[in-house]
């Protein structure tokens, strides 16, 4: 088998090719930010309150570096965390009124994106990969 044919290789270039793209269309609408920041973002807005570890869970993030993530989404204002009443060792996360303002702009950036992330692929194709990729990552 040739290396360059292993799911693990195509993988691994077609996710290169997504964040190229993602880093390069945000970054012309003004945007400076990351996909796994832009993940945490929709997954706090989704479920505001969640602590970190959760935050992790959900966007399949290491629950190790995913505080890095946070910190950095804090420090420009898009979130707040504050001490849980139910857990004073959890800090629960949310949405800032500049996240959500942000957050609003850039989803139908990174919407439009998607089609250009699977480009080669006609709309039947890009479905089905998008079948297989759910079942292949357990969803």
């Amino acid at each position: 088998m040739d290396s360059l044919d292993m799911a693990g290789h195509l993988i691994r270039r077609l996710h290169q090719q997504s964040t190229q793209v993602f880093v390069q269309r945000t970054q012309a609408a003004g945007f400076d930010l990351t996909p796994i920041q832009f993940a945490a973002l929709d997954a706090i807005a989704n479920h505001p309150g969640t602590d970190q570890a959760t935050v992790a869970e959900l966007i399949a993030y290491d629950r190790a570096t995913i505080g890095g993530v946070i910190e950095r989404l804090e420090q420009k204002g898009w979130v707040a965390r504050v001490v849980s009443e139910r857990d004073r060792r959890a800090r629960e996360l949310s949405l800032t009124a500049e996240g959500q303002r942000i957050l609003k702009a850039l989803v139908p950036v990174v919407r439009g994106l998607q089609d250009e992330i699977l480009s080669s692929l006609g709309d039947a194709d890009r479905n089905r990969f998008l079948k297989l990729a759910r079942q292949a990552v357990g969803q």
